[in-house]
């Protein structure tokens, strides 16, 4: 209690005086976030991307936090840093452009298969179903799968932006947060998506929609969920892309139907 408490006149004065030590008291402060968010990105990425270069891009999106918290709203720093962090981090990444064109070219073909399937099924399609759409066999199917985990960084996170002047992604943790001087129309656009998400999770199959749960709102790692389901790492990360990428499918859909 003591150490909210002195957290939050730290909070208070610096928002006061804007002074630049108080700031880099902050940044000392929450700097395990980044760490905890660059090892949790930087376990599904390849090998040859470091994590102190992730730590250093989420560094960027921690004082971007910093500077544009308020403390008197009803929202944990925490809360609000983690998708500041992440973004300055997936935004790094894909500007050097690393993730190789055919992995790409092969999650946007296994969307669009996807989309077609739920369209023409009315549910969520079989590994067998999507990779009879494609062409390929259900082994090279999770061979694909593989590969788009071990070069994508999808999130859920990711599945929209907000369309604002000011250049923010708007995040699944945005869409919960009460926004308070967002415009309407915006506040609409959010609520519309959120709903769509919040269906699109529901028709996962079960066990896509519990990696996902266990991962992103009980903040579990891919290691941890594979000991809960029982399998390994890699299946897990198979199964976590599989799912962005339904949700993905199922959001531009419903982007294309608005």
């Amino acid at each position: 209690m003591a150490a909210e408490t002195a957290t939050r006149s730290l909070w208070l004065e610096y928002r006061r005086t804007h002074s630049r030590e108080l700031r880099d008291r902050l940044i000392l402060t929450y700097a395990p976030l980044v760490k905890y968010v660059a090892g949790r990105l930087g376990s599904g990425l390849p090998t040859h991307v470091d994590e102190g270069d992730l730590v250093s891009y989420g560094l960027l999106g921690l004082i971007g936090a910093i500077d544009r918290f308020d403390p008197d709203r009803d929202i944990k720093f925490e809360t609000y840093a983690i998708t500041r962090i992440r973004g300055a981090i997936i935004d790094e990444l894909r500007s050097l452009d690393w993730v190789p064109r055919s992995v790409r070219a092969r999650a946007r073909q296994i969307e669009h298969a996807i989309s077609e399937l739920e369209g023409k099924l009315g549910r969520a399609p079989t590994d067998e179903e999507i990779a009879a759409k494609i062409g390929i066999t259900p082994e090279e199917l999770d061979e694909s799968f593989t590969d788009i985990s071990r070069s994508s960084i999808a999130a859920l996170d990711e599945l929209w932006s907000s369309g604002s002047d000011e250049g923010d992604q708007t995040s699944l943790l945005d869409a919960l947060e009460d926004q308070g001087s967002a415009r309407p129309a915006e506040v609409l656009d959010e609520v519309e998506v959120r709903e769509a998400l919040a269906d699109a999770i529901s028709r996962l199959p079960e066990r896509e929609k519990l990696v996902i749960t266990l991962y992103y709102y009980e903040e579990l790692t891919l290691r941890e969920i594979g000991e809960v389901l029982g399998v390994t790492e890699s299946r897990v990360s198979q199964l976590h892309t599989k799912a962005v990428l339904r949700l993905k499918s199922r959001l531009a859909s419903t982007g294309q139907q608005r």
